[in-house]
């Protein structure tokens, strides 16, 4: 008996639970600050998740948001030249995405980086590793066609969040909750590719989030895919 409750103790200990409630507030806050720097700075046009080669450390995660409609995503070599949060010539903004954090988690969970995957993998793996490894969502499908990603996902635990993203600008849907942010930062990682979230829909009580990935070929980086 003693044994039993040792181990039972030691179980309960060493695993940290979070109220759903909790979970929701410190998530949604930032989210709503974002979207209000974002409309204060007059940043109105579809975010793009950029692939490692845009990156000075591939582990890291970044969005890139253009000033002015019309406007091609800048070269990598350009971004990297110069480094900063705001970016000139032509004029955007650099930031971190919602999911940043979560997608270190998931990459620390499957003991690899998504650079070293590709989009079978992840067809593959990220369903089990939301449902069974991290337990964050009760199901999840992945569709490829193309240069089109199509993810469901059932009963996450980010549903309230993501329900209330609805309620938020364009460009905050274009960056996503943190679960389907992540996401697109994985496929940006996995494929090499600038990644766009080109739809993001939630059912009304949230329980159903579906949403669509367009991957960037290095041609079709330009208005027509990011300001659509």
């Amino acid at each position: 008996g003693l044994l039993f409750w040792g181990i039972i103790t030691k179980y309960i200990t060493t695993e940290e639970y979070v109220k759903k409630t909790l979970l929701d507030t410190t998530t949604l806050f930032p989210l709503v600050q974002f979207d209000e720097m974002l409309k204060e700075l007059n940043y109105n046009n579809k975010a793009v998740y950029l692939p490692p080669k845009y990156l000075r450390n591939i582990f890291s995660n970044k969005v890139y948001i253009a000033k002015q409609k019309d406007t091609k995503l800048p070269k990598a070599e350009r971004i990297l030249q110069e480094n900063k949060m705001f970016i000139k010539n032509p004029e955007g903004i650099l930031l971190l995405p919602p999911g940043n954090e979560l997608t270190k988690l998931f990459e620390k969970t499957l003991n690899t980086s998504f650079t070293r995957m590709d989009l079978a993998y992840l067809e593959q793996n990220i369903p089990t590793l939301l449902i069974e490894d991290l337990e964050i969502a009760e199901d999840v499908k992945i569709e490829i066609k193309d240069s089109t990603v199509h993810v469901t996902i059932h009963g996450s635990i980010y549903k309230d969040t993501c329900k209330e993203m609805n309620k938020l600008s364009s460009v905050s849907h274009s960056l996503g909750c943190p679960i389907t942010s992540a996401i697109a930062c994985a496929l940006a990682k996995a494929t090499g590719k600038p990644v766009t979230i080109s739809k993001y829909q939630t059912s009304k009580d949230g329980k159903i989030i579906d949403i669509e990935y367009e991957l960037l070929k290095e041609s079709e980086e330009k208005t027509r895919w990011l300001f659509r």
